[in-house]
């Protein structure tokens, strides 16, 4: 039995371009809408049985564990990459290779990681500015999550594994049982048990176990050649630096983009309660309008770095084309429909009494909402330079992103004229201004990658 035994309906060298990406995006989609009304559903618990304290205790320690979580998601992402590559061009000893010094990497700079957060835990509740009421809370709640950290490392692990061989429906599937888990833990420890926030972060820890476990044992099981003999274990040096490469540039890209989004928010913070809350609540419906482009986004860097493996170029060619119209024509949709709806999405979220807050957040979503189509080009841009072996242009165009949204905010908005305003105009200032950017470097360096007679 080999790898093709059960990968034929996860090879993108093959069939309709925009119904093979739109067919492995869509569980990806789904999968982050899952986490989405998950994140909600956990709020709605903690909040209604432990009170504000426990939900800011667990909040905290929310954003800290995004933050932690990225890490792992960049080096997972970085490792997916090259399996794409190592599938597209049927190198099934190459992914062999990879997948011992994948585990050998980045699952020691998990180690690493857990075993730091575990020593430090107070040093970090201190950082956080934690105040004192909580500080118990919070110190029980992320010594059971750094005890299980592992777990998540695991699920994100194989979950990019399988992507990389088209397979975006098995992670979806066991993501939906871990939510559904976490769901009814939750409820179990905490409203029947009364464990308190340790409750909750014994449900994650679970939850995270099952699915990660899981979905290691059902990749075994199901593409023996992921079954490792002790003959495959070796160092090899070359393996262990082209993973090394794309790990560590995904997981500086992903890095950056929380520490960008952080400065932005502290800049927010100096206008005051009204400015602050309107932009929390406008961040949650960007998250959920921009999401699929997003996924789409890594679907189509699967899709381009298997035919890059596989040398298809009329097929990567064709797929650019494609995807540029559909990226196009969904953000343009999207954005029409957050600019007509601005209003009472914002009700959604808080009283319809609260007319400052509901104001500033329309007037966000209208100015940022209408350039949709400016990040929906930035996630292909990072996708496709991720596929075709240049995963360090991907992190350039996220530091130019991220350092001209955040300069223009800063400036703009230390003009008394312009004030808060300049915040939201910098953000599709700084998407267009990295597009360019992006677009201008494929042209250039893509004839030294890909035959001439294959550009558009």
């Amino acid at each position: 039995m080999n790898i093709q035994d059960h990968t034929s309906a996860g090879d993108l060298t093959k069939g309709s371009i925009t119904g093979t990406m739109l067919r492995f995006a869509i569980p990806m989609m789904l999968g982050n809408l899952l986490q989405q009304c998950y994140n909600i559903a956990d709020t709605l618990i903690v909040g209604h049985f432990l009170g504000a304290d426990a939900l800011a205790a667990v909040g905290s320690a929310y954003s800290l564990m995004v933050f932690i979580t990225s890490i792992f998601i960049g080096l997972c992402m970085g490792t997916g990459a090259v399996f794409s590559l190592q599938y597209g061009a049927k190198d099934y000893e190459g992914m062999k290779r990879s997948l011992v010094s994948s585990l050998l990497l980045t699952g020691g700079i998990t180690l690493i990681i857990n075993t730091l957060s575990l020593i430090f835990i107070h040093p970090i509740i201190r950082w956080l500015q934690t105040p004192a009421e909580i500080t118990g809370m919070m110190h029980d709640y992320l010594l059971v999550i750094f005890i299980g950290i592992f777990s998540t490392f695991l699920y994100n692990y194989y979950a990019f594994l399988l992507r990389a061989l088209g397979n975006s429906i098995v992670p979806l599937a066991f993501l939906g049982i871990s939510v559904v888990l976490n769901i009814v833990l939750d409820l179990v420890f905490i409203a029947i048990f009364h464990w308190g926030v340790t409750g909750a972060a014994v449900a994650t820890v679970i939850s995270q176990i099952v699915s990660g476990v899981g979905l290691c044992l059902y990749t075994l099981y199901r593409f023996p050649i992921f079954r490792l003999k002790w003959k495959h274990i070796r160092i090899n040096r070359q393996s262990i630096r082209e993973i090394a490469t794309y790990s560590s540039l995904t997981c500086m890209q992903q890095s950056v983009m929380n520490f960008g989004i952080l400065m932005v928010q502290g800049l927010v913070n100096s206008f005051g309660t009204a400015v602050m809350a309107a932009f929390a609540i406008a961040v949650k419906i960007d998250t959920f309008a921009y999401m699929p482009v997003q996924d789409f986004g890594n679907a189509f860097s699967t899709f381009i770095a298997q035919n890059f493996g596989a040398k298809k170029f009329e097929r990567i060619k064709k797929g650019i084309h494609n995807t540029l119209w559909f990226i196009t024509g969904f953000c343009l949709c999207i954005s029409a429909a957050v600019f007509v709806f601005a209003r009472p999405l914002m009700q959604l979220f808080i009283d319809a009494n609260e007319t400052e807050i509901i104001a500033i957040g329309v007037e966000y979503l209208r100015v940022e909402g209408s350039f949709y189509v400016g990040i929906g080009y930035l996630f292909m841009l990072y996708g496709l330079f991720r596929a075709i072996r240049m995963p360090g242009m991907s992190v350039v165009l996220t530091v130019f992103s991220l350092g001209t949204r955040v300069a223009l905010a800063y400036g703009l908005a230390s003009i008394p004229s312009i004030g808060v305003h300049g915040i939201w105009w910098s953000i599709p200032i700084g998407w267009a201004l990295a597009d360019l950017f992006g677009w201008w470097y494929y042209r250039k360096a893509a004839s030294r990658l890909i035959p001439a007679s294959s550009l558009s």
